[in-house]
């Protein structure tokens, strides 16, 4: 059972292309080495890429006038795509950004609202203070016009009074003496 061996059906393929791998190396190295074929296959290298580059512009202008869309014009939508994509990334930043300072200054604005309206409840309250204490100020304003007034009548009642009480006198004082 040693003795046997298995088999590769592979085996025979691998060999002879080895062989023609040998064959073909060896061809191109002769060839490679010759000035006149690197001369030739130059020059046809040129003249397929000039017709490579004839063919492409025929291509293009073909689409266009078909409006069909081209290699090119895809790898330019393409790249276009990515760089749109990336400048939304950078809005979308900017407005998640734009929206946290949104938020804390309208969070600001929100307390200082609320103290400015607690401080204009505690003015209104002052001030309904001040107008009470304004129309007592007022009230007494008047008593003491109306006082000032009652005196000043009475101060002149008393003068009238003291005149006529004098003019008595001076009358009285008169009739007593000689004639």
């Amino acid at each position: 059972m040693s003795n046997e061996q298995s088999f590769d059906p592979l085996f025979g393929f691998r060999q002879l292309s080895g062989m023609w791998e040998k064959q073909l190396n060896g061809l191109i190295y002769n060839l490679a080495d010759n000035k006149e074929f690197v001369h030739t296959a130059n020059l046809g290298l040129n003249t397929y890429s000039r017709y490579l580059e004839q063919l492409r512009k025929n291509q293009e202008f073909i689409a266009a006038l078909m409006n069909i869309p081209t290699k090119k014009d895809v790898a330019n939508a393409a790249k276009l795509s990515i760089q749109a994509e990336e400048k939304i990334d950078i809005l979308e930043e900017q407005i998640w950004n734009l929206q946290e300072s949104v938020s804390s200054i309208s969070k600001d604005n929100v307390r200082m609202f609320e103290e400015v309206v607690t401080i204009v409840m505690q003015m209104k309250n002052e001030f309904q203070k001040v107008s009470q204490e304004m129309s007592e100020i007022h009230n007494i304003k008047a008593e003491l016009s109306a006082l000032k007034n009652l005196i000043g009548k009475e101060e002149e009642q008393q003068k009238k009074e003291s005149k006529k009480v004098q003019d008595k006198e001076l009358v009285l004082t008169g009739s007593n003496t000689p004639k």
